[in-house]
Parts: structure tokens; C-alpha cells; sequence
């Protein structure tokens, strides 16, 4: 995260570094993003960014957190999500409010695509923390009854972590067709582990 340095800056100088990061990061994989290239565009000295940041992992953390903190308020914020769903409901709420939000700012979605392929030791801790809270969402369906006391919740995580990720890269944003095709295979995948 930013040294102390960094939140002393003008909030001007602080979203050039930003936007400067997220340019880097939605064009070139972490592993390959570069640290000279922020810092030109961000037009800073290449030994002023390390007062702002310890390095690559640094400043990468502080774009994904800030890009996190976003969307975790526009979730909050959709009218439609209803947190005490199952996890299907709650998959296919939050899918629409982010997907609206993605369209608006499809830089960040391109990160998030680009982390996708990105093996670095980095990038797959950042990967498998995020699949956790879908973890937990499917676990808690098991607690309740609604989802089969045998099922395995990584394998489910599992399945719907790569079809999402295979839809968007293959269809973008058509929204129409994405969303479609993602209540589809939601419906699939629930009516095959459903408690009933």
C-alpha cells in the first residue's frame, strides 16, 4: 500500500499516479506491466514513485483495492441485491449491478481479464482470495439446507469462476447475451446440487 509520502500528495498528483497504473495494468499483464511506464505517463520521477511505493506489487495492490472499494459500493448501493439470497440469486444480482458498472469503466474490467492470465505468485494469491468469498457464500447454502451436504464447494466455485471468466472473454459486453447465458448455466449448476 502507499508510503505516508504518497497520501501527502494533491489528490490531483494522486489520480495521475492512478490513472498512469490503471493505463499500465489494463494494457499489459502485472508480469510484464512496468514500472517506467507509470511513471512517465504519471510524468513523476522514477525516484519519486519509490517514495510512494515499496515496488510493482505496491502500487498494483493500491489500483486493486481502490478498483475494489468501487465496485464493493455499487453493489451496495444496486437496489436489486439481496444479500440473505442463495448463492445462485446473489451471483446473478451482483453479475448485473457490476456489469453495468464494468461498461463504464472497462479498464478495470480489462485488469481483471488480464489477471486472468497472468501466473505470477502475485497475481494467483490476489485470485485465489477472491474466489474465497464465493467459497464461503456456498458454504453457508450447505449450512442452510439448500445445496447437497456432499457437494464439494471448490469444485462449484470451481465451475462458475471459469464460466464467467470464458463468457466475458469470449462475448464482451453484449450484455444482453452474457447475462443470458450466465442465469443459464447458474440455473444448470443449481438445479444439479440442490438440496431437494
Amino acid at each position: 500500500m502507499p508510503k505516508e509520502t504518497f497520501n501527502n500528495l494533491s489528490e490531483d498528483k494522486k489520480q495521475k499516479i492512478f490513472n498512469a497504473a490503471v493505463r499500465e495494468f489494463s494494457t499489459k499483464r502485472f508480469s510484464e506491466a512496468s514500472i517506467n511506464q507509470i511513471v512517465k505517463a504519471a510524468g513523476i520521477p522514477r525516484g519519486s514513485f519509490y517514495q510512494y511505493f515499496k515496488d510493482k506489487e505496491d502500487i498494483f495492490l493500491y489500483v486493486f483495492n481502490a478498483i475494489l472499494k468501487e465496485k464493493q459500493e455499487v453493489l451496495r448501493n444496486a437496489e436489486d441485491v439481496n444479500p440473505d439470497a442463495d448463492v445462485f440469486e446473489v451471483l446473478m444480482q451482483t453479475t448485473r449491478a457490476s456489469y453495468k458498472w464494468s461498461k463504464a469503466k472497462p479498464e478495470y474490467s480489462q485488469i481483471s481479464m488480464l489477471m486472468e492470465i497472468d501466473n505470477s505468485e502475485f497475481i494467483t494469491r490476489l485470485r485465489t482470495s477472491a474466489a474465497k468469498v464465493l467459497r464461503e457464500m456456498v458454504e453457508r447454502d450447505k449450512q442452510r439446507g439448500l445445496i447437497k451436504p456432499e457437494i464439494d464447494p471448490d469444485l462449484v466455485v470451481e465451475m462458475i469462476y471459469t464460466f464467467y471468466i470464458k463468457e466475458y472473454f469470449w462475448i464482451g459486453l453484449d450484455e444482453e447475451v452474457f447475462l443470458k447465458r450466465i442465469k443459464d448455466v447458474l440455473k444448470m449448476i443449481k438445479e444439479g446440487i440442490a438440496n431437494v
